[in-house]
C-alpha cells in the first residue's frame, strides 16, 4: 500500500522531527519509498504547511504538523494498546491493523478507548501516547549504534515499522529487555549484543531504529 500524507508525517515525529530536521534518506529507509516519492511528498506537506523545509538538511514539523501527527499517533497507539492486550496479537501484527482503524476513530472513540484501557501512557513498540488534543513529544533517547562496546542498555522504543518489527520477533528481541554490547563490526556491520539468557546479532539498518536507555 502506497504510503499517504498521514504516514509520512508519523514517521517524521517517529524520528524526531517535531524538534529535529529528518532528512530524506531516512524517510526513504523508514517507509520503503522511492526517493523521487519522498521529494513529491514533502513539497505537498511544505505547501500544505505541515511541515518546513532546509535544503540539505531535511524536514520538521511545524506546530500545525506536529498537532495533526499527535492525534493520528494518539488514536494508532490506542489500538495497538487493545490489540495487543484484548485481542492477542503480538506487537509485529498491530501496525497495519491499527492503521486502518485510526483512520476511522473519532475523537469520542479516541477518548472511550483510552478510558476503557485505563488511559495508558505508551503503546507496544515503547512510544508515548498523548492525551486528548495534546501535542506530544518523544523522550530524548540515542539508538542502539550510539554506543561503544560494554555499554549496559535497555530496549525502551523501536520505529513502529512492520518489516522491523518482523525482524525482531524472528531474533526473539522483545521491549525493555536489558544487553550488554560485546561487539560492533566494521562498515555498518552487525551489533552483538548479550544478556544471561539470550546473544544477539542485530543489523546496522535496524539498530539504527532501536531506541535505548543506557544503564
Amino acid at each position: 500500500m502506497t504510503p499517504n500524507r498521514e504516514d509520512y508525517l508519523k514517521l517524521i515525529f517517529e524520528l524526531g522531527g517535531d524538534e529535529n530536521k529528518i532528512n530524506n534518506k531516512q524517510i526513504v529507509a523508514g517507509l520503503d519509498v522511492s526517493a523521487a516519492s519522498v521529494s513529491e511528498m514533502i513539497s505537498k506537506l511544505v505547501k500544505e504547511k505541515l511541515v518546513e523545509h532546509s535544503p540539505y538538511q531535511g524536514v520538521q514539523l511545524t506546530e500545525s504538523g506536529l498537532k495533526k501527527a499527535s492525534t493520528l499517533i494518539r488514536k494508532h497507539r490506542l489500538w495497538e494498546v487493545f490489540l495487543v492486550e484484548h485481542l492477542n496479537y503480538s506487537w509485529n501484527e498491530v501496525h497495519d491493523e491499527a492503521e486502518v482503524l485510526e483512520h476511522v476513530t473519532s475523537q469520542t472513540l479516541a477518548n472511550r478507548l483510552s478510558a476503557y484501557l485505563d488511559q495508558p501512557k505508551f503503546c507496544p513498540h515503547g512510544g508515548v501516547i498523548p492525551g486528548d488534543d495534546q501535542p506530544v513529544h518523544e523522550e530524548k533517547r540515542q539508538t542502539l549504534i550510539d554506543y561503544p562496546v560494554g555499554t549496559t542498555i535497555r530496549i525502551a522504543r523501536v520505529l513502529d515499522e512492520k518489516d522491523l518489527l518482523d525482524y525482531l520477533v524472528s531474533i526473539d528481541l522483545q521491549i525493555h529487555e536489558e544487553y550488554t554490547i560485546n561487539d560492533i563490526a566494521a562498515y555498518e556491520g552487525p551489533i552483538s549484543i548479550s544478556n544471561e539468557t539470550k546473544k544477539l546479532a542485530i543489523s546496522y539498518k535496524a539498530a539504527s531504529t532501536i531506541f535505548v536507555d543506557k544503564l
